[in-house]
């Protein structure tokens, strides 16, 4: 469990940087305007809140990742698949 939390959180972390450094390399954090008022107070206050956001969505990225990257046997765990021997042959076999 500890691995794959690292898998997940450690690749956000690094695109989260990137994306949020990215951003507001473009905006500026106290033009941000919603219905003529900034969103944002201060600089920090929105660098924090951005990295925050990014991070969150660059970790659910990561996250679905991992978890569509199971195999068979992990994701049948609990429904076990028999796979012997067919159960009567081919139904249009005719012997």
């Amino acid at each position: 469990m500890k691995l794959k939390s690292i898998l997940v959180l450690w690749p956000s972390f690094l695109v989260a940087g990137l994306v949020n450094s990215l951003f507001f390399t473009l905006f500026d954090p106290l033009e941000l305007m919603s219905g003529g008022e900034p969103i944002f107070e201060s600089r920090v206050l929105a660098y924090s809140v951005g990295f925050f956001v990014c991070w969150l969505f660059a970790g659910l990225s990561s996250g679905m990742t991992l978890f569509f990257e199971r195999d068979s046997e992990q994701v049948n765990r609990y429904c076990p698949v028999d796979y012997g021997k067919p159960h009567g042959g081919h139904p249009g076999n005719v012997a």
